[in-house]
Order: structure tokens, then C-alpha cells, then sequence
């Protein structure tokens, strides 16, 4: 059996992380920036609408980590489009709930 260590990391594997740094945890945000890091959210940021961000996430298929694997995009397209009001909150809850676990420490 082969350990966690021994495995090789690839984009099939760690899709997200696998290429930020050379040990694959990155640490630092400079580091990160410098791998282009937060490019998707300056673009979206920049340059689509808020409708267009939750079509692209909804097209993505990019769900939750919290293993019941609930649609990102369709979470993100229940919030309240009432254009009067400028204040919004989304909440997170960004605890694991896996006692011994630190496996999100990346996002």
C-alpha cells in the first residue's frame, strides 16, 4: 500500500492545487499570485457580470467540498437579484466537520 506522500499528484488527482508550488501547498499569497493565482476571480471581477460568473460556475459543473456534491452555480443563483439593494451576504461554512482532518487547508 502505497503512502499518501507516494502518490503522485497530477491534474486528475488535485485539479486545483497541483501545479501552485513545487512541494504543491501553497503558503504564501505572493507565491500564489505569482503562478497567476486569482486570475479566473479578477476576471470575473473585471470583466463579467454577475449572471455570467454563475453561468460559467453552473457550465463548470463545480460543486461543494462538503461531499454531498450540491451544485456551486446553483447555490450561487438563489441569492436575491433585487438590483435596489447594494448589500448582500453569503454565508460559508467553512469547518470540515472530519475531526482529525485538515485536507480543505488549501482553500
Amino acid at each position: 500500500m502505497k503512502t499518501q506522500r507516494q502518490i503522485t499528484r497530477s491534474a486528475q488527482t488535485h485539479p486545483l492545487t497541483w501545479r501552485l508550488r513545487e512541494d504543491q501547498q501553497p503558503v504564501w499569497l505572493e507565491k500564489y499570485l505569482s503562478k497567476n493565482g486569482y486570475q479566473g476571480a479578477k476576471n470575473a471581477l473585471k470583466s463579467m457580470s454577475p449572471d455570467q460568473v454563475v453561468s460559467l460556475v453552473k457550465d463548470a459543473g463545480l460543486k461543494g467540498r462538503g461531499g454531498a456534491g450540491f451544485s456551486t452555480g446553483l447555490k450561487w443563483s438563489l441569492m436575491p437579484k433585487d438590483d435596489s439593494i447594494n448589500i448582500r451576504y453569503l454565508l460559508c461554512n467553512a469547518d470540515e466537520m472530519e475531526p482529525g482532518t485538515y485536507k480543505d487547508r488549501l482553500l
